[in-house]
């Protein structure tokens, strides 16, 4: 872990509830969440996305967590409750809540909506602080060191913030900051993104990670839900309202970020879309990742697989059956039987059959490959077969015909297609 001393130089140890927002659709992600909340989409061969959130927490020490569910819930709280038990003789839980209408009859209309709907989990938790964090990011980070600058700063609301191009920025809240780090003004997802004076071509954005302290944070949901035009959202809603009243809103500076043994602390994904998803994948098997899944001081932590060592057979070169990978991920339980991949990620289960090649692809639990396909530029979803001989990804005109292709022409076959050649 980092060598960060939290809350330095208090006597009392302050307590923190954190809650991590689980419940969103994930449409720009789709077909890969038609069957699935955005974050239990799976991640690196082994993970669910929200894996990354929970290790984040549970590495810096936050082990007092509730996730709020909503859509499509199912297989995200198994998840939670299979892989993620923490000791409750030391008041260490993390907890799914779904949706439950406490506040009336509707579901969750936006992050502060939910917020609002579960605070009875807050009242009985009886936190100082509630650190609210998204589920559905790439990226490391010790939020000790954002929790250190809350205090140093004494805010009501800290928010961790990043740069990125400004050709991204519309996707995002965009913060204008003073010297000392201050939020004057936030847009959220503006057409025209404002440029930070320092850096040109480049804006300043919140990466959805908040700190509040209790108080201030019933307050300002209080005012929001007594506001029939609000969004009932953190970014479109309490954010710049507590800007524009002048509440003391500043940001933790993602890029001072610190993690041991770590070569780039400020590594950070949206993977909200196919492409953003396929790409943090193939960051992955780079010789050198951005993103470091071997790092011991800051594991990304999951549940226990009892799926055996992957195995690699055949090795008839004359044939050209041979059982190969290289500069990919392969998890336990996968059987390459004289198949061919590269650059590509198999979760568990994968079976590619002989004279098979996969090329920057994206499998899934326990998709079978036949003989003599060829794969390239693809995800596959859960549990799909792909027949012998099939090509996917070298006609486009045809793979129009059969599958979802995003706009840069990475081609996804959903859960429970049914394939023929």
């Amino acid at each position: 872990m980092s060598d960060a001393r939290p809350f330095r130089g208090r006597r009392k140890v302050p307590q923190f509830l954190s809650m991590v927002l689980a419940g969103g659709e994930g449409k720009r992600l789709l077909p890969l969440t038609a069957e699935r909340a955005k974050p239990a989409v799976p991640f690196a061969g082994r993970y669910r996305i929200i894996d990354l959130v929970l290790s984040n927490l549970v590495n810096s020490g936050l082990t007092r967590i509730k996730v709020l569910t909503q859509y499509k819930s199912a297989s995200l709280e198994e998840h939670v409750a299979r892989a993620w038990r923490l000791s409750p003789i030391l008041d260490n839980f993390i907890e799914t809540i779904p949706a439950q209408q406490r506040t009336g009859l509707t579901w969750f209309r936006g992050s502060a909506d939910a917020v609002w709907q579960c605070f009875n989990v807050v009242k009985d938790a009886d936190p100082d602080y509630v650190a609210i964090f998204g589920g559905d990011h790439v990226y490391k980070m010790d939020v000790r060191l954002m929790i250190d600058r809350h205090f140093d700063t004494e805010a009501d609301l800290t928010v961790a913030a990043i740069p990125v191009p400004k050709a991204e920025a519309s996707a995002f809240g965009v913060l204008q900051i003073d010297a000392q780090g201050r939020v004057l003004s936030f847009l959220e997802k503006p057409a025209d993104p404002p440029e930070m004076p320092e850096r040109p071509g480049w804006c300043l954005v919140s990466m959805g990670n908040y700190i509040f302290g209790v108080d201030v944070l019933e307050e300002e949901l209080r005012r929001d839900i007594a506001d029939e035009t609000s969004a009932h959202d953190f970014g479109k809603s309490i954010l710049p309202s507590m800007v524009a009243r002048g509440r003391n809103v500043v940001i933790f500076d993602f890029a001072t970020n610190v993690i041991q043994d770590e070569e780039n602390p400020s590594y950070w994904r949206d993977i909200g879309t196919i492409e953003s998803y396929f790409d943090a994948q193939m960051d992955l098997v780079s010789i050198k990742p951005e993103f470091n899944l071997y790092n011991r001081r800051w594991p990304i932590r999951t549940g226990i697989s009892f799926d055996p060592p992957a195995k690699f057979v055949f090795s008839d070169q004359s044939q050209a059956r041979v059982g190969l990978a290289t500069d990919s991920l392969v998890t336990d339980g996968c059987i390459i039987s004289g198949g061919q991949i590269h650059r590509s990620v198999l979760a568990n289960r994968v079976r590619v059959n002989s004279f098979a090649q996969l090329e920057e692809c994206v499998l899934l639990e326990g998709v079978q490959v036949g003989r003599y396909a060829r794969i390239r530029r693809a995800i596959v979803d859960k549990g799909v077969n792909i027949p012998p001989g099939m090509q996917i990804g070298f006609d486009v005109d045809e793979d129009r015909k059969r599958f979802h292709i995003s706009d840069t022409g990475i081609i996804v076959i959903p859960k429970g297609a049914i394939l023929e050649k």
